[in-house]
Parts: C-alpha cells; sequence; structure tokens
C-alpha cells in the first residue's frame, strides 16, 4: 500500500495551532508565551493508514490521560501536553538521562479525508492510540446523470 500520510511535522511550525497551544499549555498549569509554545520533549509517532481509518500511535509511557489534549483542524491534529519528570531515589543521582520530559507538541498531517466528528482516543500502557475514521472519497467515482429533453426551468 502507497503511503497517504505527508508528513510529521516537528513542534517548532505552531502556526495555524498558536492560540490552541497557548490554552493547552495554560490549562494544564504552564505558561502560554510565544516562546513556550515549542515542546521540550519529542514522543514518538506512528501513523498507519487502512481503506477505513487513519490512525496515530504516540509513545507517552508515565503521562496520564488528563495531561494530553488533541486538537483536530481540517487535515492537522495537534497532539499536545505534558510528560512528568522522572524523580530518582532520593540516595541517588542521575548519571544518564536520554527519555525526555516536559511539555510536548507533536504535529501530524493526514492527506485522508477524516470524521473528527467520531474520532476515539485512548491512553494504555503508555501508547496513546488515535483512530480517525475516514470519509468515503467520491472523486474519481462514476454517476449517472440524467438527461431530460425539457429547458430548466430559470
Amino acid at each position: 500500500m502507497r503511503s497517504r500520510i505527508q508528513a510529521v511535522v516537528l513542534p517548532t511550525e505552531v502556526g495555524e495551532f498558536g492560540e490552541d497551544l497557548r490554552r493547552v499549555f495554560l490549562e494544564l498549569g504552564r505558561s502560554g508565551s510565544a516562546d513556550a509554545l515549542t515542546g521540550e520533549c519529542s514522543p514518538a509517532v506512528d501513523v498507519y493508514e487502512t481503506d477505513n481509518v487513519v490512525q496515530i500511535a504516540v509513545d507517552l509511557p508515565g503521562v496520564p490521560a488528563e495531561a494530553v489534549r488533541i486538537v483536530i483542524k481540517g487535515a492537522a491534529v495537534l497532539i499536545a501536553g505534558e510528560k512528568p519528570p522522572r524523580r530518582g531515589r532520593s540516595d541517588s543521582s542521575f548519571h544518564l538521562v536520554e527519555r525526555g520530559f516536559g511539555r510536548f507538541a507533536r504535529l501530524i498531517r493526514v492527506t485522508a479525508s477524516v470524521d473528527a466528528a467520531r474520532a476515539l482516543a485512548t491512553l494504555s500502557n503508555g501508547e496513546l492510540r488515535l483512530t480517525l475514521p475516514k470519509i468515503e472519497n467520491r472523486r474519481g467515482r462514476a454517476f449517472q446523470v440524467t438527461i431530460s429533453s425539457e429547458r430548466p426551468i430559470t
């Protein structure tokens, strides 16, 4: 199957979602200033497409559902939130930290027409799974048009 997903866009491209991101971060108790709109960590994202749905999977271990927001506008899906820092034991110190924490924002553009009103999201075992049902594409389908011998009424 040929990939129809356009791109996974880095969180620095917040343009059309600027106000939404400010609102999300304010809801989560963080500053909404212009320099605070880009994420501090970048969770891994996979995007799958079948004949019926577009599915987005995001790795969010340790992130509670109430710390994540999903906003859909047209063909763009914004997933934003905050991943809490991992705390070590009080008698230890970290030598290496590779797993990011803090605010995140991932913008995914899908080329398939999806029904945002029927989107379903689950967060289980550290994985956020967003299922977007596709809207049937009517382009390319043949429609028969009846021809009348009478002139149309104007």
